[in-house]
Protein backbone atom coordinates (compact mmCIF):
# COMPACT_ATOMS: atom_id res chain seq x y z
CA UNK A 1 0.00 0.00 0.00
CA UNK A 2 1.34 3.41 -0.90
CA UNK A 3 2.09 6.00 1.76
CA UNK A 4 -0.65 8.27 0.32
CA UNK A 5 -3.30 5.50 0.42
CA UNK A 6 -2.32 4.66 3.98
CA UNK A 7 -2.73 8.29 5.01
CA UNK A 8 -6.16 8.46 3.30
CA UNK A 9 -7.31 5.29 5.13
CA UNK A 10 -6.12 6.69 8.45
CA UNK A 11 -8.10 9.89 7.89
CA UNK A 12 -11.30 7.92 7.26
CA UNK A 13 -11.03 5.92 10.51
CA UNK A 14 -13.24 7.16 13.36
CA UNK A 15 -11.03 7.87 16.38
CA UNK A 16 -12.38 6.23 19.53
CA UNK A 17 -11.26 7.36 22.97
CA UNK A 18 -9.28 4.58 24.67
CA UNK A 19 -10.89 3.17 27.78
CA UNK A 20 -10.48 0.31 30.24
CA UNK A 21 -13.46 -1.84 31.20
CA UNK A 22 -13.42 -4.93 33.46
CA UNK A 23 -14.77 -8.10 31.84
CA UNK A 24 -17.73 -9.45 33.82
CA UNK A 25 -19.25 -12.10 31.64
CA UNK A 26 -22.93 -12.83 32.20
CA UNK A 27 -23.59 -10.02 34.66
CA UNK A 28 -26.23 -7.32 34.32
CA UNK A 29 -25.38 -3.67 34.78
CA UNK A 30 -27.85 -0.89 35.63
CA UNK A 31 -28.66 -0.48 31.93
CA UNK A 32 -29.46 -4.17 31.37
CA UNK A 33 -27.47 -7.11 30.09
CA UNK A 34 -27.63 -6.03 26.43
CA UNK A 35 -27.40 -2.25 26.57
CA UNK A 36 -27.62 -1.54 22.87
CA UNK A 37 -28.71 -3.94 20.16
CA UNK A 38 -31.69 -2.47 18.28
CA UNK A 39 -31.56 -0.67 14.97
CA UNK A 40 -34.28 0.67 12.66
CA UNK A 41 -33.21 1.36 9.11
CA UNK A 42 -36.67 1.85 7.55
CA UNK A 43 -40.30 2.68 8.24
CA UNK A 44 -42.60 0.10 6.66
CA UNK A 45 -39.97 -0.67 4.03
CA UNK A 46 -39.04 2.94 3.20
CA UNK A 47 -35.36 3.56 4.14
CA UNK A 48 -34.76 6.25 6.74
CA UNK A 49 -31.92 7.79 4.72
CA UNK A 50 -34.28 8.25 1.75
CA UNK A 51 -36.87 9.93 3.98
CA UNK A 52 -34.25 12.36 5.30
CA UNK A 53 -32.91 13.12 1.83
CA UNK A 54 -36.37 13.98 0.53
CA UNK A 55 -38.13 15.52 3.54
CA UNK A 56 -35.33 16.70 5.83
CA UNK A 57 -34.39 16.17 9.46
CA UNK A 58 -35.97 16.25 11.95
CA UNK A 59 -38.97 14.41 10.51
CA UNK A 60 -42.11 12.82 11.93
CA UNK A 61 -43.10 9.62 10.12
CA UNK A 62 -46.52 7.99 10.56
CA UNK A 63 -47.28 4.40 9.58
CA UNK A 64 -50.75 4.09 8.09
CA UNK A 65 -50.41 0.30 8.29
CA UNK A 66 -49.73 0.41 12.03
CA UNK A 67 -52.60 2.85 12.59
CA UNK A 68 -55.09 0.58 10.88
CA UNK A 69 -53.68 -2.49 12.57
CA UNK A 70 -54.00 -0.90 16.01
CA UNK A 71 -57.57 0.19 15.29
CA UNK A 72 -58.67 -3.23 14.10
CA UNK A 73 -56.98 -5.03 16.97
CA UNK A 74 -58.53 -2.89 19.70
CA UNK A 75 -62.01 -2.93 18.16
CA UNK A 76 -61.82 -6.70 17.71
CA UNK A 77 -60.62 -7.18 21.31
CA UNK A 78 -63.68 -5.38 22.71
CA UNK A 79 -66.40 -6.29 20.19
CA UNK A 80 -65.58 -10.00 20.55
CA UNK A 81 -66.24 -9.73 24.29
CA UNK A 82 -69.20 -7.32 24.44
CA UNK A 83 -71.97 -6.96 21.83
CA UNK A 84 -72.35 -3.16 21.67
CA UNK A 85 -69.13 -1.16 21.54
CA UNK A 86 -68.27 2.14 19.89
CA UNK A 87 -64.86 3.82 19.85
CA UNK A 88 -64.31 7.56 19.55
CA UNK A 89 -60.97 8.87 18.31
CA UNK A 90 -59.54 11.33 20.83
CA UNK A 91 -58.69 14.38 18.71
CA UNK A 92 -56.47 16.00 21.34
CA UNK A 93 -54.10 13.00 21.12
CA UNK A 94 -53.22 13.73 17.49
CA UNK A 95 -55.52 15.83 15.32
CA UNK A 96 -53.57 15.80 12.06
CA UNK A 97 -56.22 15.44 9.36
CA UNK A 98 -54.69 12.31 7.83
CA UNK A 99 -54.45 10.60 11.23
CA UNK A 100 -58.07 11.41 12.07
CA UNK A 101 -59.47 10.22 8.76
CA UNK A 102 -57.57 6.93 8.85
CA UNK A 103 -59.35 6.20 12.13
CA UNK A 104 -62.69 7.46 10.83
CA UNK A 105 -62.34 5.11 7.84
CA UNK A 106 -61.88 2.33 10.39
CA UNK A 107 -65.23 3.19 12.00
CA UNK A 108 -64.19 5.42 14.90
CA UNK A 109 -66.30 8.43 15.81
CA UNK A 110 -64.72 11.77 16.79
CA UNK A 111 -64.20 12.65 20.45
CA UNK A 112 -63.58 16.38 20.79
CA UNK A 113 -63.10 18.80 23.67
CA UNK A 114 -63.34 22.29 22.12
CA UNK A 115 -65.01 24.36 19.43
CA UNK A 116 -61.83 24.08 17.34
CA UNK A 117 -61.85 20.28 17.49
CA UNK A 118 -65.61 20.08 16.88
CA UNK A 119 -65.39 22.21 13.74
CA UNK A 120 -62.31 20.31 12.62
CA UNK A 121 -64.23 17.04 12.84
CA UNK A 122 -67.18 18.49 10.91
CA UNK A 123 -64.79 19.87 8.28
CA UNK A 124 -63.32 16.38 7.86
CA UNK A 125 -66.79 15.05 7.07
CA UNK A 126 -67.76 13.56 10.44
CA UNK A 127 -71.55 13.92 10.90
CA UNK A 128 -72.72 15.55 14.11
CA UNK A 129 -74.33 12.39 15.49
CA UNK A 130 -70.90 10.70 15.38
CA UNK A 131 -69.17 13.38 17.44
CA UNK A 132 -68.73 13.01 21.20
CA UNK A 133 -68.44 16.53 22.61
CA UNK A 134 -66.57 16.65 25.95
CA UNK A 135 -64.67 19.41 27.71
CA UNK A 136 -65.43 22.28 30.09
CA UNK A 137 -65.49 25.09 27.51
CA UNK A 138 -68.42 25.14 25.10
CA UNK A 139 -69.78 28.50 24.00
CA UNK A 140 -73.46 29.16 23.31
CA UNK A 141 -72.65 29.42 19.61
CA UNK A 142 -71.00 26.00 19.34
CA UNK A 143 -73.63 24.39 21.60
CA UNK A 144 -76.34 25.70 19.26
CA UNK A 145 -74.57 24.10 16.32
CA UNK A 146 -73.89 20.83 18.13
CA UNK A 147 -77.51 20.53 19.26
CA UNK A 148 -78.81 21.18 15.75
CA UNK A 149 -76.41 18.58 14.35
CA UNK A 150 -77.20 15.90 16.92
CA UNK A 151 -73.82 15.62 18.66
CA UNK A 152 -73.46 13.63 21.86
CA UNK A 153 -73.20 16.40 24.46
CA UNK A 154 -71.39 15.50 27.68
CA UNK A 155 -72.08 18.17 30.30
CA UNK A 156 -69.11 19.10 32.46
CA UNK A 157 -70.51 21.57 35.03
CA UNK A 158 -73.69 23.22 36.30
CA UNK A 159 -73.26 26.43 34.29
CA UNK A 160 -73.09 24.39 31.09
CA UNK A 161 -76.15 22.40 32.15
CA UNK A 162 -78.15 25.60 32.69
CA UNK A 163 -76.93 27.02 29.36
CA UNK A 164 -78.03 23.90 27.44
CA UNK A 165 -81.38 23.96 29.23
CA UNK A 166 -81.83 27.60 28.18
CA UNK A 167 -80.96 26.77 24.55
CA UNK A 168 -83.33 23.79 24.58
CA UNK A 169 -86.16 26.01 25.84
CA UNK A 170 -85.42 28.54 23.10
CA UNK A 171 -85.51 25.84 20.43
CA UNK A 172 -88.48 24.06 22.01
CA UNK A 173 -87.05 20.71 20.99
CA UNK A 174 -85.79 17.64 22.89
CA UNK A 175 -82.05 17.71 23.58
CA UNK A 176 -80.47 14.39 24.62
CA UNK A 177 -77.46 14.84 26.90
CA UNK A 178 -75.00 12.94 29.09
CA UNK A 179 -73.23 14.08 32.23
CA UNK A 180 -69.59 13.60 33.12
CA UNK A 181 -69.02 11.96 36.51
CA UNK A 182 -66.06 11.97 38.86
CA UNK A 183 -65.54 9.63 41.80
CA UNK A 184 -62.95 7.66 43.74
CA UNK A 185 -62.12 4.30 42.12
CA UNK A 186 -59.64 3.34 44.81
CA UNK A 187 -56.95 2.88 42.14
CA UNK A 188 -56.52 6.27 40.51
CA UNK A 189 -56.43 9.89 41.59
CA UNK A 190 -59.88 11.43 41.34
CA UNK A 191 -59.94 14.06 38.59
CA UNK A 192 -62.41 16.14 40.57
CA UNK A 193 -62.03 19.26 38.44
CA UNK A 194 -64.04 17.62 35.64
CA UNK A 195 -67.69 16.68 35.80
CA UNK A 196 -70.09 16.12 38.71
CA UNK A 197 -69.01 14.28 41.85
CA UNK A 198 -70.98 11.19 42.83
CA UNK A 199 -69.95 10.95 46.51
CA UNK A 200 -71.07 14.51 47.35
CA UNK A 201 -74.48 14.08 45.70
CA UNK A 202 -73.67 16.67 43.04
CA UNK A 203 -74.02 14.15 40.21
CA UNK A 204 -77.48 13.01 41.30
CA UNK A 205 -78.61 16.63 41.65
CA UNK A 206 -77.53 17.23 38.04
CA UNK A 207 -79.42 14.14 36.88
CA UNK A 208 -82.52 15.24 38.81
CA UNK A 209 -82.36 18.71 37.27
CA UNK A 210 -82.23 17.19 33.77
CA UNK A 211 -85.10 14.86 34.67
CA UNK A 212 -87.23 17.87 35.61
CA UNK A 213 -86.29 19.80 32.48
CA UNK A 214 -88.97 20.24 29.86
CA UNK A 215 -86.70 19.45 26.92
CA UNK A 216 -83.45 17.87 28.14
CA UNK A 217 -83.21 14.08 28.31
CA UNK A 218 -80.43 12.28 30.18
CA UNK A 219 -79.40 9.33 27.99
CA UNK A 220 -75.73 8.77 28.87
CA UNK A 221 -73.10 8.73 31.61
CA UNK A 222 -69.47 9.60 31.00
CA UNK A 223 -66.32 9.46 33.09
CA UNK A 224 -62.60 9.59 32.41
CA UNK A 225 -60.64 8.31 35.40
CA UNK A 226 -57.10 9.20 34.36
CA UNK A 227 -54.28 8.74 31.91
CA UNK A 228 -51.75 5.95 31.28
CA UNK A 229 -53.64 3.60 33.60
CA UNK A 230 -51.60 0.43 34.11
CA UNK A 231 -53.89 -1.29 36.64
CA UNK A 232 -56.93 -2.67 34.83
CA UNK A 233 -58.80 -3.03 38.14
CA UNK A 234 -59.36 0.73 38.01
CA UNK A 235 -61.72 0.21 35.05
CA UNK A 236 -63.55 -2.60 36.85
CA UNK A 237 -64.16 -0.26 39.78
CA UNK A 238 -65.19 2.54 37.40
CA UNK A 239 -67.84 0.38 35.71
CA UNK A 240 -69.23 -0.87 39.00
CA UNK A 241 -69.58 2.69 40.35
CA UNK A 242 -71.11 4.03 37.13
CA UNK A 243 -73.65 1.20 36.91
CA UNK A 244 -74.59 1.64 40.55
CA UNK A 245 -75.16 5.35 39.92
CA UNK A 246 -77.14 4.56 36.76
CA UNK A 247 -79.36 2.18 38.74
CA UNK A 248 -80.04 4.91 41.32
CA UNK A 249 -80.82 7.53 38.68
CA UNK A 250 -83.17 5.29 36.70
CA UNK A 251 -85.02 4.14 39.83
CA UNK A 252 -85.51 7.65 41.26
CA UNK A 253 -86.06 9.75 38.11
CA UNK A 254 -87.70 9.32 34.72
CA UNK A 255 -84.32 9.09 32.99
CA UNK A 256 -83.35 6.10 30.87
CA UNK A 257 -79.65 5.57 30.19
CA UNK A 258 -78.65 4.25 26.76
CA UNK A 259 -74.87 4.28 27.06
CA UNK A 260 -71.91 4.62 29.37
CA UNK A 261 -68.70 6.21 28.15
CA UNK A 262 -65.64 5.15 30.17
CA UNK A 263 -63.24 7.56 28.46
CA UNK A 264 -59.69 6.53 27.65
CA UNK A 265 -56.42 6.21 29.53
CA UNK A 266 -55.25 2.85 28.16
CA UNK A 267 -51.45 2.82 28.33
CA UNK A 268 -49.12 2.36 25.37
CA UNK A 269 -45.88 0.40 25.52
CA UNK A 270 -43.81 3.51 26.19
CA UNK A 271 -41.52 3.39 29.21
CA UNK A 272 -42.44 5.76 32.01
CA UNK A 273 -39.53 7.57 33.61
CA UNK A 274 -38.62 5.96 36.92
CA UNK A 275 -40.17 2.60 36.03
CA UNK A 276 -37.87 -0.26 37.00
CA UNK A 277 -39.39 -2.92 34.76
CA UNK A 278 -39.71 -2.75 30.96
CA UNK A 279 -43.22 -1.77 29.82
CA UNK A 280 -43.94 -5.25 28.46
CA UNK A 281 -43.83 -6.54 32.04
CA UNK A 282 -46.22 -4.13 33.75
CA UNK A 283 -48.52 -2.67 31.06
CA UNK A 284 -51.56 -4.83 30.18
CA UNK A 285 -52.12 -5.85 26.59
CA UNK A 286 -55.15 -4.53 24.73
CA UNK A 287 -56.76 -7.96 25.10
CA UNK A 288 -56.18 -7.92 28.88
CA UNK A 289 -57.78 -4.46 29.18
CA UNK A 290 -60.72 -5.64 27.07
CA UNK A 291 -61.28 -8.78 29.12
CA UNK A 292 -61.37 -6.88 32.42
CA UNK A 293 -63.63 -4.09 31.15
CA UNK A 294 -66.07 -6.25 29.22
CA UNK A 295 -66.35 -8.92 31.90
CA UNK A 296 -67.11 -6.23 34.49
CA UNK A 297 -69.84 -4.69 32.34
CA UNK A 298 -71.40 -8.07 31.48
CA UNK A 299 -71.49 -8.89 35.19
CA UNK A 300 -73.29 -5.63 35.92
CA UNK A 301 -75.75 -6.23 33.08
CA UNK A 302 -76.64 -9.67 34.48
CA UNK A 303 -77.12 -8.49 38.05
CA UNK A 304 -77.88 -4.81 38.52
CA UNK A 305 -79.29 -4.23 35.02
CA UNK A 306 -81.06 -7.55 34.43
CA UNK A 307 -84.44 -5.95 33.69
CA UNK A 308 -83.19 -3.64 30.96
CA UNK A 309 -84.81 -4.08 27.55
CA UNK A 310 -81.49 -3.70 25.71
CA UNK A 311 -77.79 -3.80 26.52
CA UNK A 312 -75.96 -0.61 27.25
CA UNK A 313 -73.78 0.81 24.52
CA UNK A 314 -70.17 0.91 25.72
CA UNK A 315 -68.19 3.89 24.42
CA UNK A 316 -64.42 4.22 24.72
CA UNK A 317 -62.31 7.27 23.80
CA UNK A 318 -58.94 5.64 23.31
CA UNK A 319 -56.10 7.82 22.03
CA UNK A 320 -52.59 6.90 23.14
CA UNK A 321 -52.96 3.13 22.69
CA UNK A 322 -54.19 3.70 19.12
CA UNK A 323 -51.47 6.01 17.80
CA UNK A 324 -48.35 6.02 19.99
CA UNK A 325 -46.50 3.19 18.24
CA UNK A 326 -47.68 4.28 14.77
CA UNK A 327 -45.34 7.29 14.61
CA UNK A 328 -41.60 7.85 14.96
CA UNK A 329 -39.42 10.95 15.03
CA UNK A 330 -36.26 10.87 12.93
CA UNK A 331 -33.55 13.18 14.28
CA UNK A 332 -29.87 13.74 13.49
CA UNK A 333 -26.75 14.53 15.52
CA UNK A 334 -25.64 18.15 15.10
CA UNK A 335 -22.87 18.27 17.74
CA UNK A 336 -20.97 16.18 20.28
CA UNK A 337 -19.35 17.31 23.49
CA UNK A 338 -18.07 16.12 26.84
CA UNK A 339 -19.83 17.38 29.96
CA UNK A 340 -17.94 18.68 33.01
CA UNK A 341 -18.74 15.46 34.89
CA UNK A 342 -17.06 13.41 32.17
CA UNK A 343 -20.18 12.07 30.49
CA UNK A 344 -20.57 12.13 26.74
CA UNK A 345 -23.35 14.29 25.25
CA UNK A 346 -24.82 14.60 21.79
CA UNK A 347 -27.01 17.44 20.55
CA UNK A 348 -29.85 16.46 18.22
CA UNK A 349 -31.86 18.60 15.81
CA UNK A 350 -35.09 17.66 17.61
CA UNK A 351 -35.84 18.69 21.18
CA UNK A 352 -38.67 19.31 23.61
CA UNK A 353 -40.29 21.67 21.13
CA UNK A 354 -41.18 18.53 19.12
CA UNK A 355 -41.07 15.86 21.81
CA UNK A 356 -43.10 17.13 24.74
CA UNK A 357 -43.58 13.58 26.02
CA UNK A 358 -39.87 13.40 26.90
CA UNK A 359 -40.90 15.01 30.18
CA UNK A 360 -42.43 11.70 31.34
CA UNK A 361 -41.24 8.95 28.94
CA UNK A 362 -37.84 7.41 28.35
CA UNK A 363 -38.49 6.99 24.66
CA UNK A 364 -36.71 4.16 22.93
CA UNK A 365 -34.02 5.73 20.71
CA UNK A 366 -32.19 3.60 18.16
CA UNK A 367 -29.73 4.16 15.29
CA UNK A 368 -30.38 3.23 11.69
CA UNK A 369 -27.27 1.06 11.44
CA UNK A 370 -25.00 -0.98 13.64
CA UNK A 371 -22.70 1.39 15.52
CA UNK A 372 -19.10 0.64 16.43
CA UNK A 373 -17.14 1.65 19.49
CA UNK A 374 -17.55 1.30 23.23
CA UNK A 375 -20.99 2.24 24.55
CA UNK A 376 -20.93 4.89 27.26
CA UNK A 377 -23.52 6.72 29.29
CA UNK A 378 -24.68 9.56 27.05
CA UNK A 379 -27.04 12.52 27.45
CA UNK A 380 -29.10 13.45 24.39
CA UNK A 381 -29.98 17.13 24.18
CA UNK A 382 -32.20 19.02 21.78
CA UNK A 383 -31.17 22.20 19.87
CA UNK A 384 -33.03 24.74 22.02
CA UNK A 385 -31.32 27.43 24.07
CA UNK A 386 -32.80 26.24 27.34
CA UNK A 387 -31.27 23.94 29.91
CA UNK A 388 -34.32 21.68 30.22
CA UNK A 389 -34.14 20.65 26.56
CA UNK A 390 -33.19 17.03 27.31
CA UNK A 391 -34.42 14.25 25.04
CA UNK A 392 -32.87 11.46 27.16
CA UNK A 393 -31.14 12.01 30.49
CA UNK A 394 -29.15 8.80 30.24
CA UNK A 395 -28.72 6.24 27.49
CA UNK A 396 -25.92 3.80 26.62
CA UNK A 397 -24.57 4.66 23.16
CA UNK A 398 -21.37 4.22 21.19
CA UNK A 399 -19.80 7.40 19.76
CA UNK A 400 -22.12 9.17 17.30
CA UNK A 401 -20.90 10.87 14.13
CA UNK A 402 -22.11 14.29 13.05
CA UNK A 403 -25.24 13.82 10.96
CA UNK A 404 -25.89 10.34 12.43
CA UNK A 405 -29.65 9.72 12.15
CA UNK A 406 -31.48 8.30 15.16
CA UNK A 407 -35.07 7.04 15.37
CA UNK A 408 -37.18 7.95 18.42
CA UNK A 409 -40.03 5.48 18.78
CA UNK A 410 -43.64 5.67 19.93
CA UNK A 411 -44.16 9.42 19.59
CA UNK A 412 -47.64 9.44 18.00
CA UNK A 413 -49.57 10.55 21.08
CA UNK A 414 -49.69 14.26 21.97
CA UNK A 415 -46.46 15.38 20.30
CA UNK A 416 -48.23 16.72 17.19
CA UNK A 417 -50.77 18.58 19.33
CA UNK A 418 -48.60 19.78 22.22
CA UNK A 419 -45.51 20.66 20.17
CA UNK A 420 -44.30 24.24 20.39
CA UNK A 421 -43.27 26.80 17.81
CA UNK A 422 -40.29 27.85 19.90
CA UNK A 423 -36.89 28.87 18.50
CA UNK A 424 -37.00 26.27 15.69
CA UNK A 425 -39.46 25.65 12.86
CA UNK A 426 -41.71 22.62 13.20
CA UNK A 427 -40.74 20.05 10.56
CA UNK A 428 -42.51 18.00 7.91
CA UNK A 429 -44.80 15.19 8.97
CA UNK A 430 -45.13 12.38 6.45
CA UNK A 431 -47.24 9.24 6.28
CA UNK A 432 -45.99 5.97 4.82
CA UNK A 433 -48.95 4.24 3.18
CA UNK A 434 -49.56 0.53 2.92
CA UNK A 435 -48.19 0.45 -0.64
CA UNK A 436 -44.96 2.12 0.60
CA UNK A 437 -45.73 5.45 -1.06
CA UNK A 438 -45.16 8.52 1.10
CA UNK A 439 -47.30 11.64 1.50
CA UNK A 440 -46.60 14.88 3.32
CA UNK A 441 -49.51 15.23 5.75
CA UNK A 442 -48.28 18.46 7.35
CA UNK A 443 -45.80 20.77 5.69
CA UNK A 444 -42.76 22.14 7.48
CA UNK A 445 -42.99 25.68 8.71
CA UNK A 446 -40.93 28.49 7.20
CA UNK A 447 -40.58 32.22 7.75
CA UNK A 448 -43.54 32.98 5.50
CA UNK A 449 -45.88 30.61 7.32
CA UNK A 450 -44.70 31.87 10.70
CA UNK A 451 -45.25 35.51 9.71
CA UNK A 452 -48.62 34.88 8.05
CA UNK A 453 -50.60 35.77 11.19
CA UNK A 454 -48.39 38.66 12.29
CA UNK A 455 -49.58 42.21 11.67
CA UNK A 456 -47.00 45.01 11.66
CA UNK A 457 -48.22 48.59 12.27
CA UNK A 458 -47.06 51.05 9.60
CA UNK A 459 -44.95 53.15 11.95
CA UNK A 460 -42.96 50.04 12.92
CA UNK A 461 -42.32 48.80 9.41
CA UNK A 462 -38.78 50.23 9.15
CA UNK A 463 -36.93 49.64 12.42
CA UNK A 464 -33.92 51.91 11.74
CA UNK A 465 -35.29 54.74 9.60
CA UNK A 466 -35.85 57.26 12.41
CA UNK A 467 -33.60 55.78 15.05
CA UNK A 468 -31.00 58.15 16.53
CA UNK A 469 -27.39 57.41 15.70
CA UNK A 470 -25.49 56.10 18.68
CA UNK A 471 -21.69 56.19 18.45
CA UNK A 472 -20.03 53.36 20.28
CA UNK A 473 -17.46 54.38 22.86
CA UNK A 474 -15.06 52.04 21.14
CA UNK A 475 -15.35 54.06 17.94
CA UNK A 476 -14.77 57.47 19.54
CA UNK A 477 -11.40 59.01 18.88
CA UNK A 478 -9.33 59.97 21.91
CA UNK A 479 -9.18 63.67 22.65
Amino acid sequence: MSKKNLQDDQQNVLWIKPSIHPLKSGTINKFGSRPFTDIQSDVDGVPVHELIEKYGSPLFVISEKQQRGNSRRIQRAFSSRYPHVQFGWSYKTNYLNAVCNVFHQEGLWAEVVSEFEYKKARNLGVPGHKIIFNGPHKSREILNQAIDEGALLHIDHLDELLLIDDIANEKKKPVPVAIRLNFDTGYTENWGRFGFNIESGQAFDAAAHISNSKYMNLIGLHSHIGTFITDGRAYVSQIEIMCQFMDEVESKTNCSIDYIDIGGGLASMNSLQGAYLPPEQYIPTIEEYAALICDALLKEMKTRCANREKDLLLILETGRAMIDDAEVLITSVIANKQLPDGRRASIMDAGLNLLFTSFWYDHKIVPTRELTGVAEETVLYGPLCMNIDVVRKSIQLPPLKLGEPMVIKQVGAYNNTQWMQFIEYRPNVVMVHEDQTVSVVREAENLQSMNSLDRLPDHLSNPFSDAPTIVSALEEKPA
